[in-house]
């Protein structure tokens, strides 16, 4: 175990027994957790998005949220939920106090773009000062989950809450009440999994804490110092008809637990990255994840006990991913980074394609060479395509989503790119929800329900489909 795990498998603690009962069914048109269904990032759905939008065109509606916020939308039956912040830390409140935050669980019903309600959080004070870097997180970065019954947000050191469909308050939870001494803010969202709901208290307490779903209780918590330099959220591996893993990116490794107990089951090692802000996928028992900051992906087979490095990675890089998290599609990994569109085949790690985006549509600038590419389970070296201007002072946040064959990504100006996944790069259009003069920033991910797009900017929510328009609030 290296520099991060320090005591990872002998400090999990189980505080409580696990009940049986598995998650209650959400529809097959549901996006019921941050990027979907395990957090892949791809719709199943029968329907697909349009190729193209605007403000009038396949324009359902717009909703004008109480605040800002970085969390994504999720999709459950006719609900629309998402969080934000307001009261302090806003363009409307610049010199308001602490004590005036508020959060807010917003609820929109997905056919009219009209609220249903907007329940208000009281924070636990005080809470980390909206300046610097922090400005780029803020208040309201976890995206929420739900089982189709109830739903769960994270508020970082204001802790897990529950609440029913109609946006009761039922039970509280805090986590823990640390800082994030880089300034950074904390960001990882809960996941659910039978009666549990997991999650990773990252700069809170840098621990994974299971919580019983009805009350609240804590049922395991497994504490580690890697947990205290990441940002992304877990996702759940079945390995075999009687083991599930669940499997987290933290600096230098990748690490799989069993989500019953909490206690480590293995790791190996994986980015040389003092941070992980993406998160990991999976597909067919395979783990993927690519970093950004340092550079650096790798492919690795669930499973297996203690360090796996040596007999479950399927290949190593040093390809870039800094915020995105990629999709699976087709045997292709396809991510965007600096506003380059990157595609790697899943099973060896080579490069298939590496495209510069194009805002206006124009062709795009062609990749170097790829001559430095991996063999399995080798490292390669190389960079690639850097640079590319994230808009609005700053970098891309949100991850690209995925259907029927198409990618959307939406970047922080507001444009949404779509593009044809395959084997060669091929842009099909860029859109707005918004006009170029709207200073929105649109930091992220996307939902897909139905045929239905739902992008989430920092002032408002849209809800972008194919049938005729509706009145717009």
């Amino acid at each position: 175990m290296n520099r991060v795990l320090r005591g990872c498998a002998s400090l999990a603690i189980v505080v409580g027994m696990l009940g049986l009962n598995e998650m209650a069914p959400v529809s097959a048109g549901d996006w019921s957790r941050f990027r979907g269904p395990n957090g892949a990032g791809v719709s199943l759905d029968d329907k697909a998005p349009p190729v193209e939008w605007s403000e009038t065109k396949n324009m359902k509606w717009k909703f004008e949220l109480p605040g800002p916020g970085l969390s994504c939308p999720i999709v459950v039956g006719n609900k629309v939920i998402v969080t934000c912040w307001s009261g302090y830390g806003t363009t409307t409140a610049r010199d308001a106090k602490q004590d005036q935050l508020k959060r807010h669980l917003v609820c929109v019903d997905r056919q009219t773009g009209k609220q249903l309600w907007n329940t208000v959080i009281d924070p636990e004070l005080p809470e980390d000062s909206y300046r610097g870097m922090f400005t780029e997180n803020g208040y309201a970065s976890h995206t929420p989950v739900s089982d189709g019954k109830n739903i769960f947000a994270f508020f970082g050191k204001t802790g897990v809450v529950a609440f029913d469909m109609d946006g009761k308050k039922l039970w509280q939870t805090k986590v823990g009440k640390d800082s994030d001494p880089r300034g950074w803010g904390t960001a990882s969202s809960p996941i659910l999994y039978k009666n549990l709901v997991i999650v990773t208290a990252s700069i809170e307490s840098h621990a994974l804490v299971a919580l019983d779903r009805e009350t609240g209780k804590e049922v395991w918590n497994q504490p580690a110092d890697g947990f205290g330099s990441m940002w992304g959220t877990p996702i759940l591996v079945e390995v075999d008809a009687g083991r599930t893993d669940l499997v987290v990116g933290v600096p230098y490794e990748v690490w799989g637990f069993n989500p019953d107990t909490g206690k480590l089951r293995w790791y190996c090692e994986a980015a040389d990255s003092e941070s992980m802000c993406s998160s990991v996928i999976a597909h067919d028992g395979i783990v993927y994840a690519i970093e950004g900051r340092s550079g650096g992906s790798i492919a690795v087979k669930a499973g297996g006990k203690d360090d796996v490095t040596k007999s479950h990675v399927v290949w190593s890089g040093r390809d870039r991913g800094r915020i995105s998290t990629p999709i699976y599609h087709d045997g292709r990994l396809h991510w965007i980074s600096d506003r380059v569109a990157n595609a790697l085949d899943a099973k060896t790690g080579q490069r298939v394609y590496q495209a510069r985006l194009k805002s206006d549509g124009s062709p795009a600038e062609a990749a170097p060479p790829a001559d430095d590419r991996p063999t399995q389970g080798g490292r390669r070296g190389g960079g690639g395509l850097g640079g590319g201007g994230g808009g609005r002072g700053g970098q891309d946040y949100a991850s690209p989503v995925a259907s029927h064959g198409r990618m959307y990504f939406v970047g922080r100006s507001g444009e949404t790119y779509v593009v044809e996944l395959g084997a060669e790069y091929k842009l099909l259009a860029v859109n707005r929800v918004s006009a170029e003069s709207d200073e929105s920033i649109f930091n992220s991910t996307p939902a897909i329900s139905d045929g239905d797009l739902f992008i989430r900017s920092s002032s408002a929510l849209y809800c972008v489909g194919a049938e005729p328009p509706l009145a717009t609030k």
